[in-house]
């Protein structure tokens, strides 16, 4: 099992856990936790095991921005020490986004600035209504550039101009209206709500996932219309040639469960 300095990973049957783990800290980011990141997601991709990554946060809340005492040292920086270390978030988040298994984030406490970009990154995320949100670096005359692209994947162009013009506090189920997170829920519904999602997602076959998401990020990202109409064509019969599309077609038709779903 692989050790980290600022996280703490847990497997757990077909689980990956990521938690985000300075509770003495708020869960505040420097340079480490994201290396720790861009570390911890390459790791679990190559884990067979491991079908669903959930990513949490240790402590009192889910990721309070950035460490203090990091920034102090970022303001001293030159331009090409800036440029590099924005260059490493920008990474750590396209690593989260770009990875080939579920992602879940589970959001409580509050999630500020770049930790807003932890968990809009991910496939999933849901949160405790109370949960804290706000996108603060214009009021001190910076923006979160990094972070601009996974907001805007879910709340569109206008809601992101809404949370980082105005750096404003919202809780969670505004940010649920918004759509920059797929749910918000009390503290008691919260768990019950993860571990349904966690059964859904077990029912499905784990390499249609892994093709489920291939498909979804080249639509969004690299593919016109035009060019999807071969593309998906072309994916639909490569998936129905794999063993595990023969299998849940078979059973789909004999009407039992495939092999993946245990119970």
């Amino acid at each position: 099992m692989r050790e980290f300095t600022t996280l703490k990973l847990e497997i757990e049957d077909d689980l990956g856990i990521i938690w985000l783990n300075k509770p003495d800290n708020s869960n505040t980011y420097n340079e480490v936790m994201m290396t720790e990141l861009i570390d911890v997601f390459k790791y679990v991709n190559k884990i067979a095991e491991i079908k669903i990554i959930i990513l949490k946060g240790r402590g009192k809340t889910f990721c309070a921005g950035p460490d203090l005492n990091w920034l102090k040292d970022v303001a001293k920086y030159s331009y090409e020490q800036n440029y590099f270390e924005s260059l490493l978030f920008s990474k750590c988040l396209y690593e989260i986004y770009s990875c080939k298994k579920p992602t879940i984030a589970v959001i409580h406490g509050s999630a500020i600035d770049g930790g807003i970009g932890f968990f809009a990154a991910c496939d999933f995320a849901f949160c405790n209504e109370e949960t804290i949100f706000s996108v603060t670096d214009v009021n001190m005359g910076l923006i979160q550039a990094c972070i601009a692209p996974y907001i805007m994947k879910r709340v569109g162009e206008f809601g992101t101009k809404e949370l980082m013009f105005t750096g404003k506090r919202i809780k969670g189920s505004e940010a649920e209206t918004l759509k920059l997170v797929n749910k918000s829920l009390s503290k008691s519904q919260l768990d019950e709500y993860v571990n349904e999602t966690i059964e859904q997602l077990r029912t499905s076959g784990p390499s249609a996932l892994t093709f489920c998401k291939n498909l979804i990020y080249d639509i969004a990202n690299t593919q016109s219309i035009d060019e999807s109409i071969e593309y998906t064509a072309k994916l639909i019969a490569d998936i129905r040639a794999t063993d595990e599309g023969q299998e849940g077609l078979n059973a789909f038709l004999k009407k039992r469960k495939p092999y993946w779903i245990k119970n």
